[in-house]
């Protein structure tokens, strides 16, 4: 079957679940489109595509070669997954590590909070850690404010100031939150990444946790722009 076209492979994967008739088992639905904006239309709104009552679990689009035979690896132009923009908020940067190999001598790994009420006022809480995202340049620049801005050590990592008139804003992209137990914020990021340094901007401007709180889906525990832990694509043909 690998070497069949994927129209193919497609047809007979159908006729296979339908005969099994088990509704634990499904497949994800093929976009039809016409043109270029229909298509970014469904990988915006998967409801409105046929993507069913699981639609906030899809995370795009899956473009397919419909000649294409399935080969092992990852291979240019047979298929490309187009993902949904992730989400984007502004956290303040609160510990620093230094990174493993080539980025051993930088401190480049990051844990950001996000501000809530506590018993004394505002305070930082951590929702999320990051180590890529950013330029080798950007790179330099968070380097040297964490070792300018030191203010404890903790073995190998280094807690930064994070003042609300003093710190580091990160802009920070990630697919989706899911509940979490295991960090004090409540909440856990799923592919985090540094989208952009906010030095314009103050930390006390930086996001509140009421805000990733109102990203959540109540009912599933997932947020409203991508479920974590999906693997849901909708294939286009």
């Amino acid at each position: 079957m690998r070497e069949r076209p994927f129209l193919e492979r497609r047809a007979r994967l159908e006729a296979l679940v339908e005969r099994l008739a088990d509704p634990r088992i499904d497949l994800s639905p093929l976009v039809g489109f016409s043109s270029w904006q229909e298509l970014a239309a469904a990988r915006k709104n998967p409801a409105a595509f046929g993507a069913g009552a699981d639609a906030e679990a899809v995370e795009g689009v899956m473009l397919k070669q419909c000649a294409a035979a399935y080969v092992p690896g990852r291979p240019r132009g047979l298929w490309w997954k187009w993902k949904r923009g992730p989400a984007l908020v502004d956290a303040v940067l609160m510990y620093a590590q230094r990174g493993h190999g080539k980025r051993s001598s930088f401190y480049s790994d990051y844990t950001f909070g996000v501000w809530r009420s506590g018993p004394e006022g505002d305070e930082l809480v951590p929702v999320g850690k990051a180590y890529f995202g950013f330029t080798d340049q950007e790179l330099l620049e968070i380097d040297r404010f964490v070792r300018r801005n030191t203010i404890d050590r903790f073995g190998p990592v280094r807690e930064v100031v994070h003042e609300p008139d003093k710190g580091l804003v990160l802009e920070i992209a990630f697919e989706g939150l899911q509940r979490s137990t295991r960090h004090k914020s409540g909440l856990a990021m799923r592919f985090p990444r540094i989208h952009r340094l906010r030095w314009d901007k103050p930390p006390g401007e930086a996001d509140r946790l009421e805000t990733l709180e109102r990203m959540l889906d109540t009912k599933t525990g997932a947020t409203i722009h991508d479920r974590a832990g999906s693997g849901r694509s909708a294939p286009a043909g």
